[in-house]
Formats: C-alpha cells, sequence, structure tokens
C-alpha cells in the first residue's frame, strides 16, 4: 500500500505544480473553512471554551478523515489505478507549490517596476501584517518569510502526511492547518477555544518543518555562507522565532540568500518585534523573492525524492521479515 501512497504522491506534485488550484474549481479546504465557521459559531462560547475548542476539533477531523477514507476506499475498490488516480487528486489540493508561486511574483513583478503601491497590496493578500506604509525591503520581507514559512506548511508536509497515510492523512493535515489558522490566535476570543488546534498543527508539522530545514540547506549553494556557517545559523536562529516550527525554513532561506528575516511588524496598528534570523550580509531587494521561490522548488523535489528513498527502504525491510 505504501507504494500506491508514493506514486499518488508524485501524481499530486506534478498536478499541483502544472494546474494548481484554478479559482472557479470546487476545493476541499473551502469546504473546510465553512465547516470550522459554522462550528466556530456554534461553539466558541460560555465558560468552558478549549472544551469546545476540542470538541470543535474532533468533529473537523472526523468527517474529514471519513469522507476522505471513504471516497479512497471505494476509488480502490472500482481499481487499484483509479483508487492512485484519486489519491492524486486529492493529495494535489493540499499542496500549493503553484499558489506559492503565483503569490510570490504577484508581490515581485510591480516591485521590479518600482509600483510599490501594487507590491503592497498583494503583500496584503497574503500576510497578516500591516503592509500601507512598508517600502521595498519589508515588501521584500514580507514575501520571501511567507514563501519560506510554507514550503514546508503548503508543501512538504501534506507529502509527508500522504506518503504515510495516503489522501486521508494529507486532508486531515489540511484540516488541522486551516484550523489553527482559523482560530488558533492568542487573543481574547480564540486564546482557549482554539488552543488546541494550535497544539495540534504544532505537533504535525514538528517532523516535516525540520526536515524541510535541513533540506533546504543541503540542496542549494550559498555565495555567502559556508555549509557550517550555514548549519549554525539555522540551529541558532530557527528556535528564536515564536512558532516552534516556521523559524526552521526562514532561518534556512535566510542563511541561503545572505539576508535577515523577521523584524518590526504591524498588525492592526499594533507593534510586534520579532526576533531576526540570519546575518544581513546583503540587503534585500526583488530578486530575492525569485531566489526564494527557486530553494521552494528545489528543496520540495529533494523532498519528494527523500519520501520515495524511505518508501523503497522501508518495503524492502518488511520484504526480508
Amino acid at each position: 500500500m505504501i507504494y500506491h501512497h508514493l506514486f499518488a504522491v508524485t501524481l499530486a506534485f506534478f498536478f499541483d505544480l502544472l494546474i494548481g488550484d484554478p479559482p472557479n474549481w470546487p476545493h476541499p479546504v473551502k469546504w473546510i473553512g465553512t465547516l470550522i465557521s459554522k462550528l466556530d459559531h456554534a461553539f466558541n462560547s460560555g465558560t468552558h471554551k478549549k472544551r469546545n475548542g476540542l470538541f470543535m476539533l474532533v468533529i473537523v477531523l472526523t468527517l474529514v478523515l471519513l469522507a476522505t477514507g471513504l471516497t479512497v476506499y471505494f476509488a480502490y475498490l472500482i481499481h487499484p489505478l483509479a483508487g492512485i488516480l484519486w489519491e492524486a487528486v486529492v493529495i494535489s489540493t493540499t499542496i500549493a507549490q503553484k499558489g506559492l508561486k503565483q503569490a510570490g511574483m504577484d508581490v515581485c513583478h510591480p516591485l521590479n517596476e518600482q509600483a510599490f503601491p501594487e507590491a503592497r497590496l498583494k503583500l496584503s493578500y497574503i500576510v497578516g501584517r500591516d503592509t500601507a506604509d512598508l517600502d521595498e525591503s519589508e515588501i521584500v520581507r514580507g514575501t520571501v518569510e511567507t514563501v519560506a514559512e510554507n514550503t514546508s506548511d503548503g508543501v512538504t508536509a501534506p507529502l509527508f502526511w500522504a506518503a504515510i497515510g495516503g489522501a486521508p492523512l494529507a486532508m486531515m493535515y489540511r484540516a488541522i492547518n486551516t484550523c489553527d489558522s482559523m482560530v488558533g490566535y492568542k487573543n481574547d476570543k480564540y486564546g482557549q477555544f482554539g488552543w488546541a488546534s494550535a497544539k495540534l498543527d504544532d505537533i504535525v508539522n514538528w517532523i516535516p518543518s525540520r526536515l524541510t530545514g535541513f533540506l533546504m540547506l543541503l540542496s542549494s549553494k550559498s555565495s555567502y555562507h559556508s555549509l557550517g556557517a550555514r548549519w549554525k545559523i539555522l540551529f541558532n536562529d530557527a528556535k528564536k522565532h515564536p512558532s516552534p516550527n516556521s523559524g526552521w525554513c526562514e532561518a534556512g532561506v535566510a542563511a541561503i540568500l545572505g539576508v535577515q528575516l523577521g523584524g518590526r511588524n504591524m498588525y492592526k496598528g499594533v507593534v510586534s518585534d520579532r526576533a531576526r534570523m540570519g546575518v544581513p550580509l546583503v540587503p534585500l531587494e526583488a530578486i530575492h523573492i525569485q531566489k526564494t521561490i527557486t530553494i521552494m522548488h528545489r528543496t520540495s523535489f529533494i523532498f519528494l525524492l527523500m519520501l520515495w528513498l524511505g518508501g523503497l527502504t522501508l518495503g524492502i525491510t518488511f520484504s526480508w521479515l
């Protein structure tokens, strides 16, 4: 069965790379988001918000696993090839390599033309920070950080879980990630209700984020730091990020590009001063967006090869037992 998953993962990888998520196509994540919104409205009240948030998370994951598992099961009953193809289609909706590239280039193109208002607007579509007053380097930083962080969240992590458990686990991962993005905030409204979603998101991203950070360094050359220096930056700076996982990709990209990420952000007028990652050997420029996208593509492909190597190793090992 593991080879079925790996074939499906590989097809999904190239489906997403070539087709992405056409805006007019139905998308499971939109349905999951609608479900979360309804449950948020129904359960996020009273004195037991932490319990209610856990209940909401269990409902979402149960429905997602049941729906995905049943469709995959019946597809394999029709024919193994039908099962692999259906899994590939479902898994492709959980990854966003083409979408990340497009989002990054949507900011990069107006920057190259010095059209800063348009670049700020495009950046506002993909970040939560205030963008109205950002200069060029800060626009670039926001874009680079987003593409770097989502190399794991949006590509390698769903591939990781898909390789283990096929489309059901890939969709489960995306449901957890969506719950965290919608309710996993540390504020009065969601601090208790979103606690379970945020914690589970940290758990399911722990291994993929670190593997992704390692593979970034192993698969990309740097004109600014030796490999040893890059490893030092990665291990020293990744833990500075407020997220236990996001810093691994951001620190990896910073080390490769010779730039510094992190710094002062504004969220609805409130200042958030993030720890700095990397050494600022060169100023951030639009070209660094393109370089970060290249790092994402290269790392994602190497990650796919790593999954195949792991799967083949497990298959050979079990065949000997």
